[in-house]
This record gives C-alpha cells, structure tokens and sequence, in this order.
C-alpha cells in the first residue's frame, strides 16, 4: 500500500442541534483522485472546510501527512492547494499581480511566480490577459486562474470544488490531463463534485456521501459490479432519489399550461 496522506476516523461535526457529519472514517493514499460526490447537504463541503483548517469544532481525529491537524500545527496547509465551488478574486488586480500575491504568500521568489504564473496562464489559453484587471475577466477565465493558482505552489494535496464550472470544452480536456499528470506523479487529489460522467471518467476511487455517512467508497468498476448502471444510477440508487422523471414531467406539464 502506498503512503496514506489522508486519515479520517470517526469524524462527527454539529451545527446547533443538526448532526452534519456522523463518523466519518476515510484513509485516501498518494495518488489518488478521490471522487468525493453527495446530494446537497451531505457533509461534503463541511469535511472539506474541516480538512483544510476553515471549520472546527468537530469531533474525531484526522491526520495529514501523519500529523494531527488538531494540534495547531499549521504548516500542513503549505502542501495544500484549493479550488473552492464559489471564490472572490481580486478584481482589481490583474492576473499577473493576483498570482505573484498568491505565490508569495506561500513563501516563493517572486521571479519564479512571476515566470511560472505567466507561463501556466499562456498554456491554459489566458496569457493575453496576464496585465489585465481581473474584474474584465470571462467566468471560464476566472476559474483558470483560480485552478492556476491552487497549484502555483506544487501542492501534494489537491481540493477542488466543481472546479470546471465555466469551463469550455478543450479546456476541460485539458483540465483532465492536467489531473491524471499530477496522480500519475504522486500527487492526491480530492475531487467534489455534482458532474457524474466526469467523476466517473476520472476517479481512481468514488467516495459517495449521503447525509453525513459514507454509504459507497471504491472504483467505479467496483462500484458497478456492486450496483450495476452507470455512477448517475448507483448515485440515485444509494441516496434514494428515484423521482427525477416525474418531477421533469411535471414540470414541463406546468410550463405548458396557459
């Protein structure tokens, strides 16, 4: 077995009197890209925000890259990178400054963020706007240079959070060879979220989340010898929603009605 980067055991958090997260128990290894998928309100994001030090309060121990982040110990965040589902750029900063700041807030020279943001943006078909505000940036522009800049620092631990919203489609191409070139180097990456054909197409491994609890986890091809049919069908079997039909018919029937 490879080196564990991830170790969730028993992992419970309360909002007030509603238990969000009910004994989590997770090991994820180097290499991975870990599908991390469930219906809204799950505990998704809560376990993400945990993981990544933004949310506390929360019973169980979790540990990464061996240390117990409950320690107060922060320097693990230094190998980590995030895309989360909804971010606030800097409008007034263009690309070039935005990302020189990221990257020297983890600590690198400013001539090698300098070269090294400029080159990702060109690769990912944004250079042009390299001196340009942030705030005249496209949707699909602005999730480039959030993903650029979660990785500017080589992460070991990768989160993203529906990370190609607003994506075209050879950028989201390329989005996927850049995932599988950074598994394929060892690095770990946590992937949420509501695509099922993508997760599919990319994971290593699914986690699947209903609320609170770990009801699926293992290969896609494990999970569909389990369950049979495709993910978007093992999803619906395991959280128990079979009335998307009746629901579309429905609706359709009170568009139409005059």
């Amino acid at each position: 077995m490879s080196e564990e980067v991830l170790s969730i055991r028993n992992l419970r958090k309360n909002f007030g009197e509603k238990e969000v997260l009910k004994g989590v128990d997770l090991h994820v290894y180097r290499g991975q890209i870990i599908g991390y998928i469930g219906p809204n309100g799950a505990g998704k994001s809560t376990t993400v925000k945990i993981l990544l030090g933004l949310e506390g309060d929360y019973s169980g121990e979790i540990k990464i890259f061996g240390r117990d982040i409950s320690n107060g110990d922060i320097s693990y965040k230094k190998k980590i990178g995030y895309v989360p589902e909804m971010a606030d750029v800097y409008d007034n900063l263009t690309g070039y400054e935005y990302l020189t700041f990221v990257g020297e807030l983890y600590g690198l020279n400013h001539d090698l963020v300098e070269y090294k943001a400029k080159g990702l943006m060109d690769l990912f078909g944004i250079g042009e706007v390299f001196h340009t505000r942030i705030a005249s940036y496209s949707k699909g522009m602005r999730q480039k240079l959030l993903i650029i800049s979660s990785l500017l620092h080589n992460p070991e631990l990768l989160f993203l959070d529906e990370p190609i919203n607003g994506l075209d489609a050879n950028s989201v191409m390329v989005f996927k060879e850049i995932l599988a070139e950074l598994a394929a180097q060892g690095k770990t990456i946590f992937y949420s979220s509501h695509i099922m054909d993508v997760v599919e197409k990319i994971s290593s491994r699914i986690v699947l989340l209903n609320d609170g609890q770990i009801v699926a986890d293992g290969s896609f091809a494990e999970l569909q010898k389990k369950q049979g049919g495709t993910l978007e069908e093992i999803f619906n079997q395991l959280t128990g929603f079979h009335n998307h039909e009746e629901i579309g018919r429905r609706f359709v029937s009170l568009v139409q009605e005059v």
